[in-house]
């Protein structure tokens, strides 16, 4: 009996010991999904007034976009997603159900659009940026003419957007919480600057007056930023 048991004993040790030496990647990846982060304001909810007034920046940041950031990681756990950077979940959005596409984009969008603006703003670009819009646009005023034109006509919710594609600037807009990084959006391309024209964004100050807001926020964008994403 006692030479059964230590034979028995020695048995499980080297199949422990034989599983502990396969690597993880046979048993299924060990990198965590992919999870959303609020990120915090880079200045305080007041600090873009007059142009966005303090009250609407507390509810789009405290509420809006907190809201996003717990629905989509909620639908990450409940859907079983497993992509583990952003880049990969945009890149498979058609893959994904409508609350985690919505509240996906809602979470990076927000993100992005608190870095593009700051207090103190200049107001005008300067640098190499006004180079790239010149040899894009024509010109910096008929840039901001059609980034103006593609936030006023874009529909009910959304985003005007612009982008670099390749060695392109482009800009359009995308419905809802869509952005350029998704495989269904007909604008494509890496986000240098966005506009959120939800009526959220801006009614509390602006009402309708959509023409109104859109024609303020030039004096809080970060062309600072804007320069940084153009390398």
């Amino acid at each position: 009996m006692e030479t059964i048991n230590r034979r028995k004993f020695v048995k499980q040790t080297v199949t422990a010991a034989a599983a502990l030496a396969v690597p993880a990647s046979v048993f299924g990846s060990t990198t965590a999904p992919l999870q959303f982060t609020q990120l915090p304001l880079p200045y305080t909810t007041a600090a873009l007034e007059p142009y966005i007034d303090g009250l609407t920046m507390d509810i789009h940041y405290s509420k809006h976009h907190a809201a996003y950031i717990k629905n989509i990681n909620e639908a990450i756990a409940a859907e079983n997603i497993s992509f583990t950077t952003e880049k990969e979940f945009f890149a498979n959005t058609s893959k994904l159900s409508a609350k985690a596409r919505n509240n996906g984009g809602g979470a990076w969008n927000h993100n992005f659009f608190w870095q593009v603006m700051k207090p103190g703003a200049s107001g005008t670009p300067y640098g190499k940026v006004v180079a790239a819009l010149d040899g894009a646009f024509g010109s910096v005023p008929k840039f901001i003419e059609q980034f103006n034109a593609a936030a006023m006509s874009r529909f009910g919710s959304g985003w005007a957007w612009l982008v670099k594609d390749g060695n392109t600037l482009k800009v359009g807009s995308t419905p809802n919480q869509d952005n350029p990084l998704m495989d269904v959006s007909e604008l494509k391309g890496t986000p240098l600057l966005a506009l959120d024209v939800w009526e959220h964004a801006y009614y509390l100050k602006y009402q309708n007056k959509r023409n109104e807001y859109i024609a303020n926020w030039w004096n809080v964008v970060n062309w600072d930023e804007v320069a940084k994403r153009l390398n």
